[in-house]
C-alpha cells in the first residue's frame, strides 16, 4: 500500500510504501510540547519512507537518542527518528500529516504519567505509564 502526506504548507511531501496498521499516542512532556497536544504516530520501516523536498526539513535533536523532524516553513511536526539506526530500522510518522485515511488503529497510549491534566483517556486503548 502507498500512503502520502505532507506538512501544513505543502513544502514537504512524503510517501510510505507499506501498510499502516498499529499506532501509538505518546503523552510525554516532549511530545506534548512539540505537537501542542500529544503525538499520534505510526512506525514505518526506513526503506519504506520517501521524503520529497527534504531541504525544507529541519531536525531537532531532542535527546542523545532521537531527533524530531519538522517543516522549516510552517513548523509542522512530522517525524520522530531514533538515531541508532542499527538498533532501530524505523521512523515514526505523525498520523495527522497523512493526506487520506490510513486505516491505522491506535493500540497503545505511552507515557500516560506525563499526560496533560486537561483531557482524559476514555477510549479503552491500553495505557502504559512510561
Amino acid at each position: 500500500m502507498n500512503h502520502q502526506g505532507s506538512c501544513l504548507c505543502g513544502a514537504i511531501h512524503f510517501e510510505v510504501k507499506q501498510d499502516l496498521t498499529t499506532a501509538d499516542a505518546c503523552h510525554c512532556t516532549q511530545c506534548r510540547k512539540w505537537s501542542g497536544h500529544y503525538l499520534a504516530s505510526v512506525d514505518v520501516k526506513r526503506n519504506a519512507l520517501n521524503i520529497h523536498n527534504d531541504e525544507q526539513l529541519a531536525w531537532y535533536h531532542s535527546s542523545k537518542k532521537v531527533r524530531r523532524g519538522f517543516c522549516k516553513t510552517c513548523g509542522s511536526s512530522l517525524f520522530f527518528d531514533p538515531l541508532d539506526q542499527q538498533k532501530h530500522d524505523w521512523t515514526s510518522v505523525a498520523l495527522g500529516a497523512f493526506d487520506k485515511p490510513t486505516q491505522a488503529k491506535l493500540n497503545l497510549h505511552i507515557f500516560v504519567a506525563e499526560k496533560g491534566d486537561y483531557y482524559e483517556l476514555m477510549d479503552g486503548v491500553k495505557q502504559n505509564q512510561r
